[in-house]
């Protein structure tokens, strides 16, 4: 398996880390120049590494392609390359659906959307694929947890909750300021609250079976603190802000 990577941002760094750090079995990794000092790198830390010379080298000696672009790089440079008959064509494009990639693409490839995030790197998180496809689900199950969708449509709420990463961090680091600014020192304050929201999140993926909503009552005492927290963000609006907020991202990605 010869792999190829068209743009060498987070994203894909993120993805060839977790796949370099797999079982995965593959011959070379063909990047693209485009972000330098990212390639030079990924190229020193892993010795099956390659960069070509442009986009163009990377799809004539790989056999599965990674597009991780933004939009607007991917609308100007994807119809000028000459993919090769049945590429595997993995697409982390947010906004550029299958039908266009096909227009885009021109030949008869197998064409997968994916929507890998930062933790790929460490081998964790759920990469959702559209359409379901085998050989990808294997690939992606390797570094992380595949789920596969079949309505393009559908696919578009995960785009949208993944727009939410950035805000995550953010409350993270609110909350990390918080402390220090109540004396705790910056590594204690991170280490607390990073090890926290891991704690709670695995318990919420160990207990993912049943309703959330079981997760928030169970978390609450009758005038304890999680009580107070939570009637005091609900009565300031700050649940309605992220649903206001998907709908806004949600929008964007159907435009």
């Amino acid at each position: 398996m010869k792999l190829g990577f068209i743009g060498t941002g987070k994203i894909a760094s993120s993805v060839i880390t977790g796949i370099c750090n797999s079982d995965i079995k593959f011959e070379k990794i063909i990047i693209s120049p485009r972000n330098k000092v990212t390639a030079k790198s990924l190229k020193k830390k892993f010795n099956k590494i390659i960069i070509a010379k442009n986009n163009q080298e990377v799809l004539d000696k790989t056999n599965w392609v990674f597009l991780s672009i933004t939009p607007k790089v991917g609308e100007k440079i994807i119809k000028d390359l000459r993919f090769k008959t049945h590429q595997t064509v993995v697409s982390f494009i947010s906004t550029i659906n299958l039908s266009k990639l096909k227009k885009m693409i021109r030949v008869k490839s197998t064409i997968v959307r994916a929507i890998p995030l930062p933790p790929i790197s460490l081998k964790k998180g759920p990469i959702p694929i559209c359409p379901p496809n085998k050989k990808v689900k294997i690939f992606f199950d390797k570094i992380g947890s595949t789920i596969e969708i079949k309505n393009e449509k559908l696919s578009k709420n995960f785009w949208a909750t993944s727009g939410m990463m950035a805000s995550y961090y953010d409350i993270l680091r609110t909350m990390s300021n918080w402390l220090i600014k109540k004396g705790i020192k910056r590594h204690d304050a991170q280490k607390y609250i990073t090890s926290l929201f891991l704690a709670l999140s695995e318990d919420a993926v160990e207990n993912s079976k049943k309703d959330l909503n079981l997760l928030v009552k169970d978390s609450q005492t009758p005038k304890g603190l999680n009580e107070q927290g939570l009637k005091e963000m609900t009565k300031k609006g700050v649940y309605k802000s992220v649903v206001s907020t998907l709908n806004s991202i949600h929008k964007r990605l159907n435009k």
